[in-house]
């Protein structure tokens, strides 16, 4: 991960606005403290039940929207003058049925949500970010405000994997990539040489849980070591959801004695990426940087 990027991807004309919708953990705030030194004032949209509540936001003009109210995403946009929106955070649950909200908007794209709902994460998010930009707004990836962000190739940590590790993050980031073809989710875990959890709708965070958990099992009793690799999902919408570790994910995976982390190359975000070394150097785990034609 290189320690300082300046050129964003992208540039902002005077009477461009931006909004962030913000769903839940660090990287919202970090978005939007990055666009707030640009000509005119950033937007927040928080995701009702599901944006953190940091003292921070504060700061910035916001609106809220329900997770059902995406047909009303548009129209809000457009009267605060927003010309680009950046999807930014988790959110834990899609809408139910029942608390959608219709309207013209919603009618023009109905049959297109109809299909994200009985499909994939990824697949969702394709169709969202389609139907927004049918609309006039652009937009555009968490990556592409923050490049810093932004995880570059090699090892990071004093920590350095060992050879077995290399074993190991093989066996995973073949593993993270396949369920990604699935769109199922972008982390596994491998100990041993192999594969033994996958992320689901879960997330990563309690996929550690459950390999925690796991190691007083009798098939991983007496292994010890083990790594966490996280990659972006083939052909994924990039400018949403991207794979993403920070100083929880380090803390989660010391827990779950594994001897390190890997990550997919310029498609993954480092949260707090000092605080995140620093403390992957305090618990002696490695983070490197992985190719994206890593075990292929």
């Amino acid at each position: 991960m290189k320690t300082e990027r300046t050129e964003r991807s992208f540039t902002l004309g005077s009477g461009d606005r931006v909004a962030v919708v913000a769903g839940n953990g660090r990287l919202p705030l970090d978005v939007i403290e990055g666009i707030a030194g640009g000509a005119r004032p950033p937007l927040l949209v928080r995701v009702r039940d599901e944006i953190d509540p940091l003292p921070a936001y504060d700061r910035f003009e916001s609106e809220e929207l329900g997770v059902g109210e995406f047909s009303l995403l548009v129209p809000l946009l457009k009267r605060h003058g927003v010309t680009h929106l950046v999807l930014a955070g988790g959110i834990e649950r899609r809408p139910r049925l029942s608390e959608i909200k219709v309207n013209m908007t919603l009618l023009r794209y109905l049959p297109r949500v109809l299909k994200g709902l009985a499909s994939g994460d990824d697949r969702l998010l394709s169709l969202l970010v389609r139907s927004i930009e049918d609309d006039g707004i652009k937009v555009v990836g968490a990556h592409e405000i923050v490049p810093d962000l932004l995880a570059s190739e090699g090892v990071q940590t004093r920590v350095r994997p060992t050879t077995s590790d290399r074993r190991d993050l093989n066996a995973a980031f073949i593993a993270a990539r396949t369920i990604g073809a699935l769109d199922v989710g972008q982390g596994a875990v491998a100990i041993g040489g192999r594969a033994i959890a996958l992320e689901g709708i879960e997330g990563t965070d309690q996929m550690l849980r459950r390999v925690r958990d796991l190691r007083g099992h009798g098939r991983l009793a007496g292994k010890t070591r083990g790594v966490l690799a996280k990659c972006a999902k083939p052909g994924q919408e990039l400018r949403a959801d991207l794979p993403t570790i920070g100083p929880a994910t380090i803390e989660s995976a010391h827990e779950a004695g594994l001897a390190g982390i890997g990550v997919e190359a310029e498609r993954t975000l480092v949260l707090e990426r000092k605080r995140t070394i620093e403390l992957a150097d305090q618990l002696g785990m490695f983070v490197v940087g992985l190719p994206r034609d890593y075990a292929a």
